[in-house]
């Protein structure tokens, strides 16, 4: 009976976990335009920092 209650425990924890999913967004990690990261960061062009100009990974 012990064995059982250990291997559901576990078992619902293993199912409580595995729904907890992060996510990363990418490209505009302070919520500025891009031109106004490119102005922050001293660069050139803003493509760097335009979400929609960034390669799929």
């Amino acid at each position: 009976m012990r064995n059982l209650k250990l291997v559901l425990s576990l078992f619902a924890a293993a199912i409580i976990y595995s729904g907890c999913v992060t996510t990363h967004q990418g490209g505009n990690p302070h919520g500025l335009p891009p031109g106004q990261q490119k102005k922050i960061y001293g660069t050139k062009s803003a493509k760097p920092f335009a979400p929609g100009q960034q390669k799929k990974q």
